[in-house]
C-alpha cells in the first residue's frame, strides 16, 4: 500500500522517467502463475525455441517473468524475444525478402487487415486451446489469423483533489466547464480519439459513433471548438497525461488506462471514467514462414489461459482478453481493467475495418480523419 493518501501524494514518487516506463515493474507483484508441465497438458509440450517480437524494457521483463518463463517450465520450449517498438515494417520486409526470422509479433489493429490479406499470418490453431480459454476470450477477439494480445483504452481521468465530491463521469461532463471548472488535456496526435469523445459529449449513442462519416467528423470538430480554449496542453507521450494530473496542471484529461492503473493502485489521486472510452486492440499473430510455427501455436494457446492471462495483465498493466482471468487477479485491480465486463460495456470499440478502407480519392479513412484533425488543430 502507498504511504501517500489522496491529499498528500508525492510528486517526487512518480517522476516523468518512472511514468514513461511501462507499468510492468508496478504490476508484477504479487502474482506469478505456477504453471506445471502437467497443467499445460501434453499437447503443448515440445522442444526447441520460439522467437517472439516484444517491446523491450520493463514490458518484456514483466512478460518474461509472468508468461515466457512459465511457458518454458510447462512445455520445455525456450522463448527468444526480439525487442522492437513497431513490428509491421519489419514483418513486411521479412515477408518480401522470403526470410522470416520471427515466429510471433504484436500487430496493431490498423495494420492487421492488410497484412492478413497479403498472407503474412498463419491461421490460429484453436484446437490447442483449452475450453476455459475459448469461453473466456470473446469471439470478436479470436480472429482466423490472430487473437487480441491486449486492449489499449484511452479514457477520461480526473484529479480527485480538484473534485472531492466527485468528478466528471462522462465526456458530456468533461465539456461542462461550469460544473467542472479547470484546465483540461487531450491527446495531440490521435484525432480519431478526440472525435469519439466529442460525439459522445454531443449525445451520439456509443453504438452509433462509428463509422466516422464526414457529417460526424464535422459534428465532432464543431463540438471540439467549444472545449479547445480549455485544453491547456495537448499531450503526446503516454506518461504525460498522468504526470500533468499529478502536478495539478490538469484537473481532467484523456489518458491511457494502462498508464493510470499502476499509479492508482499506488495511491495516486486519480479516478477513471469508462463511459465513452475509446478501445482498440493489438493482436498476437503467428508469422507465415517463421522458423518455429508449431511452437508459436503452443505459445498463443498458453498465453490465453486464464491464469497466464492474469499474469500478462499484471506484468503489463494492459488487459489480455480472457475474462476468466479476473478470478486470479487482486480485488483492487479488477475494477480498473477493460476486460472487466462492467467497463467493457461502456467503451467504444474502434471500427478498424472501416478505418483502413480507401475513399474514392485513394486515401484511407484514417488518413482523411487525421488530415481533418491536423487542419482543425492548426486553425
Amino acid at each position: 500500500m502507498s504511504r501517500h493518501n489522496s491529499h498528500g501524494y508525492s510528486r517526487a514518487g512518480l517522476s516523468r522517467r518512472s511514468i514513461l516506463q511501462s507499468a510492468a515493474g508496478l504490476m508484477s507483484v504479487p502474482f506469478i502463475a505456477k504453471a506445471t508441465t502437467a497443467w499445460a497438458q501434453e499437447k503443448l509440450a515440445g522442444s526447441g525455441n520460439v522467437v517472439v517480437q516484444s517491446y523491450g524494457g520493463s514490458f518484456t521483463e514483466g512478460v518474461r517473468k509472468q508468461v515466457f518463463d512459465q511457458f518454458t517450465k510447462a512445455t520445455g520450449i525456450t522463448v527468444v524475444d526480439m525487442p522492437v517498438d513497431t513490428s509491421a515494417p519489419q514483418v513486411k520486409a521479412m515477408n518480401q525478402a522470403g526470410r522470416v526470422d520471427w515466429d510471433t509479433a504484436f500487430i496493431d489493429a490498423v495494420d492487421y487487415p492488410g497484412m492478413q490479406q497479403a498472407g503474412m499470418f498463419e491461421p490460429v490453431d484453436y484446437s490447442l486451446w483449452d475450453a476455459e480459454s475459448v469461453e473466456g476470450v470473446q469471439q470478436k477477439d479470436r480472429l482466423s489469423h490472430g487473437v487480441v494480445a491486449f486492449e489499449s483504452v484511452t479514457l477520461l481521468a480526473y484529479d480527485t483533489r480538484a473534485f472531492p465530491k466527485g468528478g466528471p463521469k462522462n465526456w458530456a461532463e468533461f465539456w461542462d466547464v461550469k460544473a467542472f471548472p479547470g484546465p483540461r488535456g487531450l491527446i495531440s496526435q490521435h484525432g480519431k480519439h478526440n472525435m469519439v469523445y466529442a460525439l459522445g459529449a454531443d449525445g451520439v449513442p456509443r453504438n452509433e459513433i462509428w463509422p466516422l462519416t464526414d457529417d460526424k467528423i464535422d459534428r465532432a470538430l464543431k463540438k471540439l471548438d467549444a472545449i479547445k480554449p480549455h485544453v491547456v496542453k495537448w499531450w503526446v507521450a503516454g506518461g504525460e497525461a498522468p504526470q500533468l494530473l499529478i502536478n495539478r496542471e490538469y484537473v481532467m484529461t484523456s489518458a491511457y488506462a494502462g498508464r493510470l492503473t499502476p499509479m492508482i493502485r499506488q495511491g495516486a489521486p486519480i479516478r477513471m471514467a469508462w463511459d465513452g472510452a475509446n478501445r482498440t486492440a493489438i493482436y498476437w499473430a503467428i508469422l507465415k514462414g517463421g522458423p518455429n510455427t508449431r511452437n508459436a501455436q503452443k505459445l498463443i494457446a498458453f498465453v490465453n489461459r486464464a491464469q497466464i492471462a492474469a499474469g500478462f495483465t499484471l506484468a503489463t498493466g494492459y488487459s489480455s482478453p480472457n475474462a476468466n482471468q479476473l478470478k486470479h487477479l487482486p480485488a483492487d485491480l479488477v475494477p480498473l481493467l477493460s476486460v472487466n465486463p462492467e467497463n467493457a460495456a461502456q467503451y467504444v470499440s474502434e471500427d478498424t475495418a472501416w478505418i483502413v478502407q480507401k475513399r474514392p480519392d485513394g486515401k484511407t479513412n484514417a488518413d482523411y480523419i487525421q488530415e481533418r484533425w491536423l487542419a482543425w488543430k492548426a486553425g
